[in-house]
This record gives C-alpha cells, structure tokens and sequence, in this order.
C-alpha cells in the first residue's frame, strides 16, 4: 500500500499557478505489487514543480468491469473517481491503461446520463498518463538519473494507441546517464496480457508474450523497460520460465533514479 500519509506530506511544491495540483491516481497494480512505481512518479512530479495528493478514497479505474463488459458497474466506479478527483488541477497516471480507461472510456460510458456528461467530459480533459504530462504538459525534456544499462522499451496498447505515448518516455531516457535505448523489433506489438483477455484465451496471450520476450532476448538488452505495469508483470513473468535474464521496470523507476532495488518478479 502507499503510506497512510497526510497529502500535505507528499509536496514540497507551493500551491500556485506555476505549481499545479495534482491528483495521482495510483492504481490496483502499483499499490499491491510495485509502490516503488508510485514513490517514482511523486518524485518526478514534485521535481516538476507539481504539488501531489494521493486521495485515499481511490479504488480500481473500472477497466476488469469494463472489459468483461459489467458497462454499469463501470459506471458507478467512473462516478466515484470523478467525485474524487475532479477538484485538482490534473489527474495523473503512472500507466497508459488505467489512464487510458479514465480519459478515454469514462466520457463514453456515461454519454446518456445527462446529469455526467459533461461533468465526465471536463474531469477527462485534465487526465493524463505521467511521461505524457511531463513532457507534453509541463515541458520536461531532461532527467537528473543515471542508469548503467542497455535498456529497450516496450510500447504498451492503451498508452500508444489511445492516448498517444510513443516518444515522449524515449526523449526523457536519452538524458539518463549511462543509459543506452536499443530498440527491439516490433516494440509496437501487444505483449498478449490485455486483462482479461488473458485469462479468457491463454493459449493465444502465450504465443504473443512469447513472440515479445524473443523480441527483447535479440534485442541483446539487459533492462525492458515501460509505462504499464500489467504489461511488465506479464513479459516478466515469461521471462522468468523461459530462464532470460532481462530485469524489467517502470520508466518512472529509472527516470526518478530510484532502480537500485529489485526488479519486476525478483526475488531477495
């Protein structure tokens, strides 16, 4: 869990024009399995100059429910979290998934209730995935980090195809010191988790995720790098069966030079 903190403790910005403030939207997958992800991205915002709050009241964005096609139940979860936090300047998401479910579906989803669609339609417009709100938004270019790797990146579905992330996580890499970016072939291509999807087809999610890990194995990198964290589980956890020995994390880790821990799925 993150730390039951009071938001006031989280920011050393100044709430003014310049200092924006922000509501981070954690996530299910960063909260149980990777805080380190969440710990990154306040680091990266405050170093923006973003004042951050983390309300406690956050729960799922709604995407399970949603993808098994449970539309209403999405609905009361899209309400809650527009009831949680529409008051702050933006909402910020460490994962193109999540934010793609809440900018893009949330406006959708609650289109014929006229008492949300255009209450639905203002929160959206002020949520952004992390890497895409430093850079597009709050004009980072640079990172103070350094990272001896060769790292190659994976381009998530949600992230690049519903809200456009390709460059942005690239550009802020090149500034790491020590950090060389190999591209693997096909980095566009699904990594085969979707969710539910696989669950509901294993043996079709297998074949894709197997297609990416060799993918990153003739890459010749050492780190997979990405903005999703359910993607990175996944390749992560094929990697491990199959033996690789490519360490995976979030870009948040390694551009707010917090990767000295443990990698996604290492052990002690």
């Amino acid at each position: 869990m993150m730390p039951d903190q009071k938001p006031e403790q989280f920011s050393k910005a100044k709430n003014s024009p310049s200092s924006p403030r922000i509501g981070l939207f954690v996530t299910c997958l960063v909260d149980l399995f990777r805080p380190n992800v969440g710990f990154a991205a306040i680091k990266l915002l405050e170093d923006a100059g973003c004042e951050v709050f983390i309300p406690k009241s956050q729960t799922c964005c709604g995407q399970p429910a949603l993808n098994s096609g449970d539309v209403e139940n999405t609905k009361t979860i899209a309400r809650q979290v527009i009831e949680h936090f529409e008051s702050y300047d933006y909402v910020i998401v460490p994962s193109g998934s999540c934010g793609g479910t809440i900018r893009t579906h949330y406006p959708e989803i609650l289109a014929d209730d006229p008492e949300w669609t255009e209450r639905a339609a203002v929160f959206s417009s002020k949520v952004f995935e992390l890497i895409s709100f430093l850079t597009d938004i709050r004009g980072i270019s640079t990172v103070q980090a350094r990272c001896e790797a060769t790292a190659t990146y994976h381009d998530s579905c949600s992230g690049l195809r519903e809200l456009g992330i390709k460059q942005q996580p690239r550009r802020l890499l090149f500034s790491v010191e020590g950090l060389t970016l190999r591209e693997m072939d096909k980095a566009e291509n699904c990594c085969g988790f979707g969710g539910t999807f696989s669950i509901k087809y294993p043996d079709i999610s297998n074949a894709i995720v197997s297609e990416k890990t060799e993918a990153i194995k003739e890459s010749g990198a050492d780190l997979l790098l990405g903005g999703d964290l359910g993607c990175l589980m996944n390749i992560a956890g094929k990697q491990s069966r199959q033996g690789q020995k490519v360490r995976a994390m979030h870009v948040a880790e390694i551009l707010a030079n917090m990767s000295d821990g443990l990698a996604i799925g290492e052990e002690d």
